[in-house]
């Protein structure tokens, strides 16, 4: 069924969510990398926050709030998101899961899809 190589697919799958990143929040992080895992695919995405939200976060209270509207944010596009996921993979997404790092300006994702995909790999 699926005739593309893994790295293919996680490549394929990082190129998409940067272009969702530019399209949907208007600018992209520095870096992504996608790994398939079981029935997982783990993004992590680097650089995403703006000089100004770094600035904010130097105390509790900014840093909450850049974290709270950063998730806000992606959560709001997580169908969008899962919808990306299902036309790449052909796998649905039964959950989605996302934290930011105000320390080091990193987001992970996780979706967590219906079926193990790495296993069609093997």
């Amino acid at each position: 069924m699926m005739e593309k190589t893994k790295g293919a697919l996680e490549a394929e799958i990082s190129k998409a969510l940067t272009h969702w990143e530019k399209t949907y929040l208007g600018r992209g992080s520095i870096s992504v990398k996608s790994d398939i895992l079981r029935d997982m695919i783990i993004v992590s995405l680097r650089g995403i926050l703006t000089p100004a939200e770094y600035s904010l976060c130097k105390d509790k209270e900014g840093l909450l709030s850049v974290k709270e509207n950063r998730n806000s944010l992606v959560e709001s596009g997580a169908d969008e998101l899962k919808k990306i996921i299902f036309e790449i993979t052909g796998h649905e997404v039964t959950s989605f899961y996302t934290d930011i790092s105000t320390n080091t300006g990193e987001r992970i994702m996780v979706f967590k899809l219906a079926e193990d995909l790495q296993s069609k790999f093997d």
